[in-house]
Formats: C-alpha cells, structure tokens, sequence
C-alpha cells in the first residue's frame, strides 16, 4: 500500500510591519439634533440684555444690575460662579445647569457694563484655539492682564 505524502505547507516568514503612530484625536463638531437648542441663544441673550442697558431699573433685572454700578455686577457674576462651581463639586448635574445659566447671564450683564461685545471675546477664544493652554498661559506678558512685574513688599 502506498504511503500518502504528507502534506506540507509552506509558510513564507511574517514580514515585521512598521509601528503606525497612534491617530491624532481631533475635536469633531457633532451637530446637535434637529430641534435641539444651539448657542444662538447666547446671541440673543445678548441682545436682550444690550437693550436694557437703559430700560427703566423697575422694569428690568437687567437694568436694575446695571444700575447698580460695576462693583455690584462684577459681585454678582461672582456669587453666581461659586454657586456654580458648588453645584460641579457636589455633582448636581441638573442644578449645574441652571447656575451655568445664571453665569453666562450674569458675564453678558458684566460685559455691558464694561462697553465689551461678545466678539472681542469670540475674537479672542479664535486667537487662543489650536494653542496649548499651557503655552497660551505662559505667553501671556504679566502688565496684559494688569498684574505687576515683580512682587511689591
């Protein structure tokens, strides 16, 4: 009887593939869903609270705020934030978005009493983008942000 010949396969040697880098994750912009709110009512907050800059105090919170004078509007803002930063530490998702809420309002108040616009702040969030903010922070020139040189005793 003859003798079946073992099969034998040839196996060629696995080439040694070079490491690929790993991707770079990018910030991908996912549209919201259709009837999602979007960040226009920023812009029309905005709007609202420009127009009662002179509105009558009795008539508006807005115009009451400012009214009061920019120490008062800045200490607003302020106690809105930490109330916002309590609410991120405790992890009240729902009562973080409320506080966050009263913040932007709070700052677009703050900015009219400062003669800002939203776009000098969007001009420089555009400026800042792509940058590290380590680097960003660290290239900022200390007089800028109205601080001084060198510690006063």
């Amino acid at each position: 009887m003859a003798k079946k010949a073992a099969k034998t396969t040839q196996t060629t040697p696995k080439k040694k593939l070079a490491a690929k880098p790993a991707p770079v994750k990018r910030a991908v912009r996912v549209p919201p869903p259709f009837d999602a709110p979007d960040a226009r009512v920023l812009d029309r907050l905005w709007a609202t609270v420009l127009s009662r800059k002179d509105a009558d105090p009795n008539q508006s919170h807005s115009a009451r705020l400012l009214s009061r004078g920019t120490e008062k509007v800045a200490q607003k803002f302020g106690e809105e934030a930490v109330e916002c930063v309590i609410e991120a530490v405790a992890g009240k998702t729902t009562a973080l978005i409320g506080e966050s809420a009263d913040v932007l309002y709070h700052l677009m108040v703050l900015w009219v009493n400062a003669g800002l616009r939203p776009e000098q702040v969007w001009a420089e969030l555009t400026r800042r983008e792509g940058m590290s903010g380590i680097a960003e922070k660290a290239a900022r020139k200390p007089l800028a942000l109205g601080l001084p040189t060198k510690k006063i005793p």
